[in-house]
């Protein structure tokens, strides 16, 4: 009769653990870096604020150009409006005027 005597091997006992933490591992990386993670969530706060200045920005601009706007309606304009876009059109002042040229960013 023939006896073999084996070792016992303790491998089989950490296969399982190993398996778990490297699927709590896979799933943790993407639960941040994923497309729907924690670090996307910043970096789309981020870009939202950012659009939500620059809306404000063309709120304003769009605000200052509906008033203009009002101002050369009904047919009727505002001598100073009509004098100003004459003025700025021609590119002429009178002799006794003291014209200061702004920046064209400056003064929209």
């Amino acid at each position: 009769m023939w006896t073999r005597q084996h070792k016992t091997r303790d491998t089989g006992r950490l296969i399982l653990p190993t398996v778990c933490v490297a699927f709590v591992a896979y799933f943790s990386y993407h639960a941040y870096n994923g497309a729907y993670g924690i670090d996307s969530k910043h970096q789309l706060d981020i870009r939202k604020a950012e659009l939500t200045k620059r809306l404000d920005g063309i709120r304003a601009q769009r605000t200052h150009l509906e008033h203009r706007v009002d101002l050369m309606r009904d047919g009727s304009i505002e001598k100073d409006m009509l004098d100003e876009l004459v003025r700025r059109a021609l590119n002429m002042s009178r002799p006794d005027e003291v014209t200061i040229m702004l920046d064209r960013q400056a003064s929209n």
